[in-house]
């Protein structure tokens, strides 16, 4: 069949060589082959009878069926006619036939070479490129007008897309080329695609095609129904009525629900059974189980007095209604009328504040007395008697109250302490907000809000010198070295280093070489915002500061000063939030740094620990205690105050008291536990002020109320001992000003004195 195919395609080609006047349609051969399903069937026939030669495409011929029908019969007459050809001749045939082939093909050319395994001769043909001028099905030329998101599908499957983050490709597509990641704008790109196209909002981003990709109405139908909480499928009734499929007659259910085989428990005994139940039966034999126990029953009747008397207490009386009196009578005497002025007072006064629910009246007979109105209220006050009534007698405890109250020593014992307001040195027109003591305690210096900065004497009150700065006083404080004196006054962004007048010659030369070295020391690795500007000692005097720091600009004005005990450092607060709200100072060095990176909310307050490295901060409601030789966090105080005022801490270093906007004063024992161990609420308005006295057990707090209490405050050395707190004065001196009281104390190192800083401009001293 194979030999008759090839020779008819041989002497078609003669056909057509001798007949030149037969030409093609096409200007070349595209290699297409159109076949009905017959030649399908026939070459599939000859293809299965080859032993795996490789047919030729049949050209195609413009010539008419007809011509084509005579060919063949032309043909069938010249293959009878040479069937009497030899073998040579089909070899010849094979070989024109294969060179023919050659000329057909649109696929590579393979090679023939000698296998390394078999030693045969093989075909090794070259590997398929996907490219351009392969025979690809998935080349499709209208993808140029197609949408971005359905041209080259990416094809790689379910897999992590961020492995295509750093490469320039985002997958591969059926033909393996690359799918290059396509160019996404920026935000502001977005924003007036937003604007220009309208159904932008409709898409949703494809992570394998890396592209915005358009919703169907579909989809956008189920996000919708998800956003109402409805049923996402619109098709789904889910008030459809219920199929009974086995309610009704005729649709009763017949057969079992199980096809398992009937267990043999149900006609074999089972000797578990056996077992109990013989144990149950010796258990009737041995009298331990009384069958039909006869039940004891009660007699119907019985005498009720024949009972023993109860130990226990009789039920109280309900109580009794209070017996009407000569005012509720309707003929009552005229003494019991009220007068006029009387009745109109009665009927003034609110009802629960009535000594009586009714007024007297008089009717000259019982038939003219109307209905009481207060009938219902009376009926219902003394159904609620009855209810409120106990049912039990019970025993009350005799207690003496004056048990319940802790056994204090007498404040007369406690002496001495402040007790009366000595002298009082005014600020005119200004409130005094901050006070300091020397620590001989022989000088005050206050500020006012004014810029106003006085120095006097604390005997007899006398003024020695005045300071007037640009802006209001935020704080003052005497440094605590007893070789030098000199105070620092903080304003708007500056702290002021004054050496006060009439200093000891030794003292004043110490001071200002302390304040005004004649060499500098270096300047540190780090620099600082903070500036220190300081004036030579010989033109230095009293009137002017002869040391200034200028804190960062927009710091603010800096609240509290406060020294370390050594008076090398010292602290500042100041109103700004963040970094810059604390700076810790160091005079030796001239340097100032901020401890904190990031502060956890608004600082209020800081305190040098007396003994120890550590640092005390107070936020709004916790305070926080740090070592800063470590640089670490130690514990976190919870004082259970809503905003912190004022805080102090004890000369031994292991107490704290804590004041708060709120009224409460919550004392600390540092060794015992991060909750207050004593609150204290002897003030009625917001605290302003806690100091502890620096020698005597003796602290004081100040209040808006106008009043400062004195409490006697004994700290023992043994730790199984609690701190003896006990009130001992409460100071009235003070005028409020605007809601503002007392707003500042401080005591006096050696003597048991108080000097105290008031909102009506005021600074009082309180001696014993």
């Amino acid at each position: 069949m194979a030999a008759t195919e090839l020779k008819k395609s041989r002497k078609r080609k003669v056909v057509e060589e001798d007949t030149p006047a037969a030409v093609s349609a096409f200007p070349h051969d595209v290699g297409l082959d159109m076949h009905s399903e017959d030649e399908g069937e026939d070459e599939g026939h000859a293809g299965s009878e080859d032993d795996g030669e490789v047919d030729d495409f049949p050209e195609i011929d413009t010539r008419s069926d007809s011509e084509d029908e005579e060919e063949d019969g032309s043909e069938d007459e010249e293959e009878s006619a040479s069937g009497s050809e030899d073998v040579e001749d089909e070899e010849e045939e094979e070989s024109e036939v294969d060179t023919a082939d050659d000329d057909l093909r649109i696929y590579p050319k393979p090679k023939t070479v000698i296998s390394d395994i078999t030693g045969q001769p093989k075909r090794v043909y070259p590997e398929i490129e996907a490219d351009y001028d392969s025979d690809s099905s998935t080349e499709d030329l209208s993808n140029m007008n197609t949408p971005p998101w359905s041209q080259t599908p990416n094809r790689v499957g379910t897999i992590p897309m961020h492995w295509y983050d750093d490469l320039p490709h985002v997958g591969y597509d059926i033909n393996g080329k690359k799918v290059l990641r396509p160019a996404r704008g920026d935000e502001l790109d977005k924003f007036l695609e937003t604007i220009e196209d309208p159904n932008s909002w409709t898409t949703a981003f494809d992570k394998k095609a890396q592209m915005d990709k358009p919703l169907t109405a579909e989809e956008l139908d189920i996000i919708r129904r998800l956003q109402e909480n409805e049923i996402p499928d619109a098709n789904y009734d889910p008030y459809e009525p219920t199929i009974e499929w086995f309610t009704g007659k005729g649709k009763e259910e017949v057969m079992p629900l199980s096809a398992a085989p009937e267990p043999k428990r149900r006609w074999v005994p089972s000797k578990w059974e056996k077992q109990k139940v013989m144990k149950i039966v010796r258990a009737i034999r041995q009298g331990r189980i009384v069958p039909n126990k006869p039940k004891a029953t009660q007699p119907q009747f019985y005498p009720i007095w024949s009972e023993d008397t109860s130990t226990l207490h009789a039920p109280p009386p309900a109580p009794k209604p209070r017996l009407p009196t000569h005012a509720e009578s309707y003929n009552p005497p005229e003494e019991y009328l009220p007068t006029e002025e009387e009745r109109k007072k009665w009927e003034e006064t609110e009802k629960e504040d009535r000594e009586r629910d009714f007024l007297p009246q008089k009717y000259n007979a019982l038939r003219l007395v109307p209905a009481y109105d207060q009938f219902i209220q009376e009926r219902f006050g003394r159904q609620l008697d009855l209810y409120l009534a106990p049912r039990v007698q019970r025993v009350k405890l005799q207690i003496n109250p004056d048990s319940l109250i802790p056994k204090l020593p007498s404040p007369q014992s406690l002496k001495p302490f402040p007790m009366y307001k000595s002298l009082q040195v005014p600020h005119e027109g200004h409130r005094v907000r901050t006070i300091s003591v020397s620590p001989d305690g022989g000088w005050v210096v206050s500020g006012d809000e004014g810029g106003v900065v006085r120095l006097w004497e604390v005997m007899v009150g006398k003024e020695v010198k005045r300071w007037k700065f640009q802006g209001r006083v935020g704080a003052v404080e005497w440094c605590p070295r007893p070789d030098v004196s000199f105070f620092v006054v903080a304003i708007e962004e500056k702290l002021h280093f004054i050496i006060p007048p009439n200093l000891p010659t030794a003292v004043l030369t110490a001071t200002q070489s302390l304040l005004s070295p004649a060499t500098l020391p270096p300047q540190p690795a780090t620099p600082s915002p903070v500036k220190w500007v300081s004036t030579a000692a010989a033109a230095s005097t009293s009137d002017s500061p002869i040391l200034t720091v200028n804190l960062p600009p927009s710091s603010g004005l800096p609240k509290q000063v406060v020294w370390h005990r050594k008076g090398d450092y010292l602290s500042t607060v100041s109103g700004e939030e963040g970094q810059g709200a604390v700076w810790i100072h160091q005079l030796s060095r001239r340097h100032s740094q901020a401890p904190f990176r990031k502060v956890k909310g608004s600082v209020q307050l800081v305190l040098f620990h007396p003994t120890k490295p550590y640092f005390f901060v107070a936020t709004q409601r916790y305070v926080r205690m740090y070592n800063l030789a470590e640089q670490k966090l130690l514990k976190t105080l919870m004082p259970g105050i809503r905003w912190i005022s004022s805080m102090d801490v004890h000369p031994s270093g292991d107490h704290l008291i804590v004041g708060g906007y709120d009224r409460k004063l919550c004392w600390f024992d540092l060794e015992l536990s991060d909750k207050p161990y004593k609150i204290l609420r002897y003030h009625s308005r917001a605290l302003r002020s806690v100091h502890f006295h620096p020698t005597y057990p003796l602290f004081a707090s100040s209040s808006d109320d106008g009043s400062i209490q004195i409490f006697h405050a004994r700290v023992y050395n043994d730790l199984m001992t609690n701190p003896l707190i006990v009130p001992l004065k409460i100071l009235r001196g003070h005028d409020v000003r605007d809601g503002l009281g007392v707003l500042q104390v401080r005591w006096c190192p050696r003597q048991p004195w108080l000097v105290s800083a008031g909102a009506d401009g005021d600074v009082a001293v309180w001696c014993s």
